[in-house]
Parts: structure tokens; sequence; C-alpha cells
């Protein structure tokens, strides 16, 4: 989901196998959190490894510092797939980069963005890529809300305040959009938020470039893993207040197998 992490040859959706042999196709859409790559967990490899998934083939198209107006622009790869089921996660790097000027200017020149980031413009984004799917797949879609950023849920600081504000408002349109689009709704801000507010943690304060890349150093140069990172941090269900470790993942491949287990909403 999130933020610039990893250099770009990290960054690129890697097909996991090209031979479906039957199998049911999941198309996971999403950014760096999608692509489990550097410090965020794999999910995806998680949910390959559970036995339950045997007949499943999960295709990863997560790329690093993606909004949604990326993911939308990388809508015909998940199509050439034909995938029996998609999901869709994004929105934390539209969160980042509405509250952050550095991050906005960032992704405006890395990303090639064409608007600033707005509630809106995220809203129109994440609705043109259900309405693709639908009408150019017979996918079973669901969306992800996003998952909060930092871990201090009624901070009194001025940037991590915004940020769970945002991630709240953003949260809320994803919902709106599947009830209206009637797709999927995975509720995955909902299930990590009563986890911290249980268990509260680090405030997320500002965003700082040299923490990020230097956790990716850990990650790729010196082999740390995305618990090892977050215990070196100081967060529970991040490694970096963004991404998420093992134990926030968990959450997010459960709500995903819950989906993956589902009957499809509409059958053909």
């Amino acid at each position: 989901m999130t933020a610039p992490d990893l250099p770009p040859e990290t960054l690129r959706p890697v097909p996991l196998s090209n031979s479906n042999d039957g199998a049911s196709i999941i198309a996971c859409l999403g950014s760096s959190s999608t692509a489990g790559k550097g410090q965020a967990f794999d999910w995806i490899g998680e949910l390959e490894r559970r036995p339950r998934n045997r007949r499943c083939r999960f295709r990863n198209f997560g790329v690093g510092g993606d909004l949604a107006y990326n993911a939308l622009q990388r809508l015909p790869d998940v199509l050439a797939y034909h995938p029996q089921k998609v999901v869709v996660w994004v929105g934390g790097n539209d969160v980042l980069a509405l509250v952050s000027k550095k991050v906005r200017r960032f992704f405006q020149f890395s990303k090639h963005l064409p608007s600033d980031p707005s509630p809106e413009w995220f809203r129109e984004n994440v609705r043109r890529i259900i309405r693709r799917l639908k009408a150019e797949t017979s996918s079973d879609v669901a969306l992800c809300s996003l998952s909060p950023i930092g871990e201090d849920p009624t901070s009194s600081n001025p940037f991590q305040s915004e940020i769970n504000r945002r991630v709240d408002e953003f949260s809320e349109s994803v919902r709106l959009v599947a009830q209206e689009e009637d797709v999927g709704y995975l509720a995955v801000h909902e299930a990590m938020l009563s986890q911290i507010m249980a268990e509260p943690g680090r405030a997320f304060t500002c965003f700082q470039f040299f923490a990020f890349y230097r956790d990716a150093f850990r990650a790729l140069a010196l082999r740390k893993g995305p618990d090892e990172i977050a215990q070196m941090n100081g967060w529970r269900f991040h490694t970096d207040g963004v991404h998420l470790n093992s134990r926030g993942a968990m959450i997010v491949a459960d709500l995903v197998q819950e989906f993956i287990d589902k009957e499809p909403r509409h059958s053909n």
C-alpha cells in the first residue's frame, strides 16, 4: 500500500506462476504493502503456503509508491490473467500524498500524477477500477479499506491526528464505493484499528524518507525480516508506521482468505 520505500527494480509486479493448471487465479492489486517486499511482510506468500489454497494461483500486482490512479493505469496487466477473484487494496499513498507536502512532491514527479491528490480524486479512481473490472471481467472483486498508519488512534500529535482522520475518511470512501458498485468489502481498517485500540503504540509524527530507505537497506542488504525491523523501530503492527509486520499483515491475510473461501457474489 504505501511509501516510496524500495529501489525501482524491486517494485515490479512479478507473476508467481505462468501455469494455471485449471486453478483459480487470485489477482491482488495494490502498492508496496501488497508487493510484500523489503520491510513489508509478504501476506500473499502466506496465503500461498496454506494447504487450503493449493488450487489457487496468486498473481501479485503490488507496486511500491502507487496511488489509486497508478493502480488504475495497470489494470490491463490484471485483466490479461482473467482472474476468478481480484483483491484491490489502495489508498495509503493517497493519504500520505495528501497530508505530507514532500511526499506529494515526490509522487507528482515519480508517479507522473496528472492531478493533485484529493479525497474526491481517490474515490473516482477507485470507482473507475471497479467499474472496469466489472465491465471487462467476470471476476469476483473485493475492495480493502486502508490499514492504519501509525499506532496512536487518539494522538494529539497534529501529523498523526490528520493521518488518522484521512485514513478514516478514505476507508469510508472505499466502503461506500464497494456498496454502490455491489462488490466485496474487506474491513482491514476496522479489524486492525480494533486491535490497535486495545494496545496502542507509537505515533507516526512525520514522514522521513531516510527512515524508509534505511529500513529497505536493512531488509535487502542486511537480510532483516519485517518483524526484526519492527522490533528495531518499536512498532507492534508495523515495521515503520506504514508497512505491516507479520502481526498486522496476518489480519489482512485472514480477511482475504475469507473472501477466497466464499462463493462468488454473482454467479454467471
